[in-house]
């Protein structure tokens, strides 16, 4: 937002210069990026008018002026200007006078002709950059009469950095209510008193668009002269604003955007035909737009049509078919308001830069069409003549939500901003803003006005006297609160200790996006399992992870093109997921590997990485629940698609699934341009957090017994399910079971393989004879010969 300072201070009563108020707009979070000042040191520049023009006799791109600058003789000037001629009004530098960029005037002569001065451009005296030929002045500019007078100069063309939240400052009257709040000055509000209708023409507007579009005001004005020129200090205040000026009318509609913040258009009224429709556009309908582009139109963006077709894209854009021109003499003046959620987007699909889309997609009072446009109205025909007929104003009933009124607590001010700011602050800041208030007994009940959207509770509106009241004049300070000491469950394994572990063992921590794209989960089969957004910053950004494997691999297989070949990266985040009853977010764990086991050495060639390799780190990992982990399986079927069967196994504590382990599946490997075998794994990490407190025991008083125990089983039988079923048999007396060799061959049919384990026996109460171990093994080759076909190996 580019303003004037010279129009702002038209607006408010401030006293405070310059500086002081760039400071106070900037500690008030309106924050000024950049102040240029205009009209500096143009002391003995006044405005001249150019009597004769001749060239001159030496030089083929100069002329030679005679200048009429209030004094009691024309002076002769000497100018290259290429658009010098007879009777036109320009700056006139006199003899003296010291340009904003150092030039010092002087009489000399210019190939052998005297000159008395010098013709400006607007660059010359830092008013624009337009160097191509003098500043044209009006033809009733006052000649000899200081150019800074005319042209209410000094000022300064300052620029605000706003936050989305507060749109009410796109417009001049916002941004004066937060001054005079700041500085404590008055607002002059603009005279938008209603325009008495003088012909009864008019034009029957249907809102058929629903909430995007709740109300729409025009008015046909007649007899307009669209060649009229722009008064001075309208289109100085546009150029200032950083808006070029181009005709009365749309100057006119762009100064009161400005003014108000409240966009308008002007149509063309002899090319409409029928009644204004406000609807949303037909699939493949399309229409040309005032800067030649052509748009066609697919996603019902809202357009304001007439009898024939659209003839402007609503919030954005007019259509070239109905533009004024020169020749308009009568035009249909709208002013509307349109909903955010219908403007948002419109502009940035088409290419499109429009003020209207900028200040309609983040909202603009709902109370502004009708003032808007009376002002508009009364400006057009002080500018232009004509004739304006009544204003029609169509509204869809029940569309306005009612402003709530939001209470504000005294103590709850205090509290929150750590002083006491008297009532009479409060008050004076709040009614500046116009807020209305009530007293109450514990503080205000107050409501905003329309414009402020940004306000609907009670901290908002704390907010408010805290930036208008100074945040340099609330002391810093320390909370009071006291330090309560917070400790994790003994029974839950450490975050900490998990990373630490993994570390340990070569990996290293990612921190990957929360969001994938469709292209990234397709290949895993997990699209359907994700979270579509519904405002997606981009295709590749599109989706929510269900989880972290997919972005994961990715680093993985970037890692790899940059030639690094023995990759381990593990991470803890977030996942996503669509249940039925309601979406769940699940922390997770997941590791990848590829390489080697080991890293690369000299006394011995690194082991291919396998399953085993990648179940050695996850039982490291699982050695930390403590007792817990003694019941943790593995069960290879059931397992997802992207997992190669075989290779892969779901971990179990019991009946919970902690997650799964295992190598990707060769299809998923080429899909995503990776070679080599990668393993993986991903974990709940709530289930796998889940330990078992530290228990205390005695040392051992009795010492233990080994039995070595060798048996054969079928080669589907896993080691697994014999542990599991010598454990339940062993019973208590059972203090470790080592499995210490794993034989096939010579003596075994290729159906079955052989398990030696070792069962080290201990009894807390007592010592164990010869009998009670032979007893126990009995036990445990009974139970192993039932629940898993087990034999003794001969």
């Amino acid at each position: 937002m580019k303003f004037s300072e010279r129009w702002l201070r038209a607006l408010v009563g401030v006293e405070a210069d310059r500086a002081a108020l760039v400071e106070g707009l900037t500690l008030a979070g309106l924050e000024v990026e950049s102040v240029q000042a205009l009209g500096d040191g143009l002391e003995h520049v006044v405005v001249g008018e150019i009597l004769d023009c001749q060239p001159h006799p030496r030089a083929d791109r100069l002329r030679v002026c005679t200048v009429a600058a209030g004094m009691e003789a024309p002076l002769q000037i000497v100018c290259g200007a290429p658009n010098a001629r007879a009777g036109l009004k320009a700056p006139l530098a006199l003899e003296g006078a010291r340009l904003p960029g150092g030039v010092e005037i002087r009489a000399a002569e210019l190939r052998g002709v005297h000159s008395q001065g010098m013709l400006c451009s607007a660059r010359e005296l830092a008013l624009d950059a337009d160097a191509a030929g003098l500043m044209v002045l009006p033809d009733d500019a006052p000649v000899g009469h200081a150019l800074a007078d005319y042209m209410g100069l000094p000022d300064a063309s300052i620029e605000l950095k706003l936050t989305p939240n507060r749109a009410d400052c796109f417009g001049m009257l916002g941004l004066a209510h937060d001054v005079a709040a700041l500085f404590g000055g008055a607002t002059r509000l603009p005279d938008c008193s209603p325009v008495p209708a003088q012909h009864a023409q008019t034009r029957t507007v249907q809102l058929q668009a629903g909430a995007a579009c709740p109300r729409y005001c025009g008015r046909v004005i007649e007899d307009l002269d669209a060649r009229a020129p722009t008064p001075l200090w309208l289109a100085e205040r546009l150029r200032r604003a950083g808006l070029r000026p181009i005709s009365a009318i749309v100057d006119v509609a762009n100064y009161v955007m400005l003014e108000l913040g409240q966009p308008l258009h002007a149509f063309d009224n002899a090319a409409l035909a029928g009644d204004i429709i406000v609807r949303p556009a037909k699939p493949g309908e399309a229409m040309r737009l005032l800067d030649g582009s052509t748009v066609t139109l697919e996603r019902g963006e809202l357009v304001i049509a007439d009898a024939r077709g659209a003839q402007a894209l609503a919030g954005v854009m007019g259509g070239a078919d109905s533009a004024v021109a020169a020749a308009t003499r009568t035009v249909f003046l709208e002013s509307a308001h349109f909903a955010p959620a219908a403007i948002m987007g419109v502009a940035r699909r088409f290419g499109l830069q429009s003020d209207a889309a900028h200040r309609f997609e983040r909202g603009v009072d709902p109370e502004l069409p009708r003032r808007a446009l009376e002002r508009a109205s009364a400006l057009l025909l002080a500018v232009c003549g004509g004739r304006a007929g009544s204003l029609q104003q169509a509204d869809l009933v029940g569309w306005t939500p009612p402003r709530t009124s939001i209470r504000v607590r005294r103590t709850r001010l205090a509290r929150v901003l750590g002083i006491e700011v008297p009532d009479v602050e409060i008050e004076r800041i709040l009614l500046a803003l116009e807020i209305k208030l009530a007293r109450e007994a514990d503080g205000w009940l107050a409501i905003p006005p329309t414009r402020r959207f940004d306000l609907a509770r009670e901290e908002d509106l704390i907010e408010e006297v805290a930036r208008i009241h100074g945040y340099a004049r609330i002391p810093g300070s320390l909370p009071g609160a006291g330090v309560v000491a917070w400790a994790e469950p003994e029974g839950q394994v450490p975050l900490a200790r998990l990373r630490a572990v993994l570390a340990d063992r070569d990996y290293r921590e990612a921190v990957s996006l929360s969001l994938l794209g469709e292209a990234q989960l397709a290949p895993w089969g997990l699209l359907e399992a994700s979270l579509p957004l519904a405002n997606p910053l981009s295709n590749e950004l599109a989706r929510m992870r269900p989880s972290l494997l997919p972005a994961l691999v990715a680093a993985l297989r970037a890692n790899r093109n940059r030639q690094q070949t023995r990759v381990r990266l593990f991470e803890v985040g977030r996942s996503f997921h669509p249940a039925p009853a309601a979406r769940r977010e699940v922390e997770r764990l997941a590791l990848v590997a590829c390489g080697g086991a080991a890293r690369e050495q000299w006394s011995a060639p690194a082991p291919v990485l396998d399953f085993h390799d990648i179940k050695g780190d996850v039982e490291a990992l699982l050695a930390l629940r403590g007792g817990n982990a003694e019941a943790v399986s593995l069960v290879f079927h059931d397992l997802p698609p992207w997992l190669h069967p075989g290779r892969a196994a779901r971990v179990l504590a019991g009946t919970v699934e902690l997650g799964v382990i295992g190598a990707l599946h060769p299809a998923l490997e080429r899909a995503i341009d990776l070679d080599g075998a990668v393993y993986v794994a991903e974990f709940d990490l709530a289930a796998l957090r889940a330990g078992a407190a530290p228990r205390p025991l005695p040392l051992p008083r009795f010492p233990a017994v080994r039995r070595d125990l060798a048996v054969v089983v079928p080669e589907s039988v896993s080691w697994d399910r014999v542990a599991a079923a010598a454990r339940a048999a062993a019973g208590s007396v059972l203090a470790e079971l080592r499995l210490f060799d794993i034989y096939r061959g010579a003596g075994l049919d290729a159906e079955h393989k052989s398990f030696a384990m070792g069962l080290i026996l201990q009894d807390h109460s007592r010592t164990l004879t010869d009998t009670d171990a032979d007893a126990c093994l009995a036990r445990v080759l009974q139970a192993l010969a039932q629940a898993c076909a087990a034999r003794i190996r001969g």
